[in-house]
């Protein structure tokens, strides 16, 4: 009977996570006590949860990269206008509302609090092995890394080695237990140590397989902290860990590709059939070759909201055989009426968006690594290995006039990069990045509105929109923590 009820209550437990609002406080989690779990395999059962894989609204980084544009009438009174998406595109200070929760902490926090329980408690679970109760804290551990970079990549400044030691990061919360009322922001270089060294203890003792697509595994650890280096711009620390990420991929059960859009946009391809209204079909997340670590945000940008689309000059950046191209139409959705600007795209390719660790991005990351270290030959092959697979091979190849020359090799890798991932949310993580690199500090963003008529109003971002304002909920809630600007 106590066997029965332990697994009763962890799928209460589980039920109360994926469907009910949580105490409204700065770590927006379960009370302290609700959670109960005491053997490994409920500890692990924990980490298997939806609300680990749905990240919900956390999605303020579509609409503030630069390869979008918003058209009218829909961005102000469009059926899915909202004050979020128009001020996140306007590159506003202020984001939410005073009495909002801010999609981009809900979660990330929440799943903190379930990460750092079983980072304390499963060592003393009343069964399993001891390696196997250490691979079960390595994927918190591992879990918890990615949140932080999340969280980090919003509120913290861009990483700069000359500054990342004072510039104000993110509170660090270690332990499970919402009865704590102070928190203090660590600095941007605290923070990138913390995940730094969670991945570090946890890669070792995590899983060689890619089991499940939602859990963690020795390469997608890898494939984070190759990430992580790369956006510190320790690029000769990350290429070991990218080449370690794709090594380890070899040989595994569960299979993980870049799908080659030549074959699956033809007959019998899982892209097909395409519909008129709604594009290409969809892969369901558990069968999605590409995703290692799969984590998702709902994202309307990418199926029926009309507001938000591609540049002209970003549409420029496809080749007309680039099968990319069959995700985006020419009109609206379902009224399918024109948009007032020529050379602007909507993008069709699902509700959910997926940025936990994903193959091409992890080819591309190495390319850009490779090259920035001068290894152009190795760049070139990988960002190949991407266009081979999204349009006949004679286009796929790097034009020669670019393939021995870094700087213009490095452009194609980063405007490849938007050609995978437009209106996906990676461009705007890329722009605070690059912010920081002497190749790019002084480079300028505008966004362009789009009236009915045509006629085009420009935004321009400036640097302290690099890093997003906390929430008011969170200050109010913590009157000792400093804001952004």
């Amino acid at each position: 009977m106590k066997y029965r009820y332990h697994k009763i209550t962890l799928l209460s437990l589980l039920l109360l996570i994926a469907t009910t609002a949580c105490k409204k406080s700065f770590l927006e989690v379960i009370p302290k006590g609700r959670l109960v779990a005491q053997t490994a395999s409920e500890y692990s059962l924990l980490l298997s949860n939806l609300d680990l894989l749905n990240m919900g609204a956390a999605n303020v980084q579509v609409p503030m990269g630069d390869e979008v544009a918003a058209i009218e009438p829909y961005f102000t009174t469009g059926v899915s206008a909202s004050l979020k998406s128009q001020r996140s595109f306007r590159w506003d200070a202020t984001i939410y509302e005073p009495n909002e929760d801010a999609g981009e902490t809900l979660v990330p926090l929440r799943n903190i609090y379930l990460y750092n329980k079983v980072i304390t408690e499963v060592p003393n679970a009343t069964d399993g092995s001891a390696q196997l109760k250490l691979q079960i804290e390595s994927e918190a551990r591992a879990g918890r890394a990615w949140a932080y970079f999340l969280l980090i990549n919003y509120y913290g400044k861009p990483y700069n080695a000359a500054t990342a030691a004072t510039d104000p990061g993110f509170p660090i919360v270690e332990v499970a237990d919402v009865t704590t009322t102070k928190f203090e922001r660590a600095t941007v270089q605290q923070v990138y140590n913390f995940i730094i060294n969670d991945l570090t203890t946890a890669i070792p003792n995590l899983n060689n397989q890619v089991v499940n697509r939602t859990r963690m595994s020795k390469a997608a650890a890898e494939a984070i902290l190759g990430k992580v280096y790369t956006f510190m711009g320790r690029y000769n620390d990350a290429l070991p860990m990218l080449n370690a990420a794709i090594a380890d991929l070899a040989n595994q059960a569960t299979p993980v590709k870049i799908y080659d859009y030549n074959v699956e946009f033809a007959t019998g391809g899982v892209f097909l059939p395409i519909n008129a209204t709604s594009g290409p079909a969809s892969i369901l997340l558990p069968n999605n070759a590409e995703s290692l670590y799969s984590k998702q945000f709902a994202n309307g940008f990418t199926s029926s909201y009309n507001e938000i689309v591609i540049t002209p000059q970003t549409a420029a950046l496809f080749g007309p055989t680039d099968q990319r191209l069959k995700f985006y139409s020419n009109s609206t959705y379902s009224t399918k009426l024109p948009f007032p600007v020529a050379g602007v795209l909507r993008k069709q390719k699902g509700s959910q968006t997926l940025f936990g660790v994903q193959l091409p991005d992890l080819y591309l990351l190495r390319a850009e690594c490779r090259c920035r270290t001068n290894d152009l030959t190795g760049a070139k092959a990988d960002v190949e290995a991407l266009r081979t697979k999204r349009m006949p091979a004679t286009d796929a190849t790097v034009p020669s006039a670019i393939e021995n020359q870094q700087l213009a090799l490095l452009n194609f890798i980063l405007d490849e990069r938007i050609r995978e991932y437009a209106v996906e949310g990676y461009r705007w993580f890329d722009m605070r990045r690059l912010s920081v690199d002497p190749l790019f500090a002084s480079k300028t963003y505008t966004h362009t509105l789009y009236s009915a008529t045509g006629a085009a109003t420009t935004f321009q971002l400036k640097p302290e929109r690099f890093t997003l304002k906390l929430p008011q909920k969170i200050i109010d809630q913590n009157p000792n923590i400093e804001n952004n600007p």
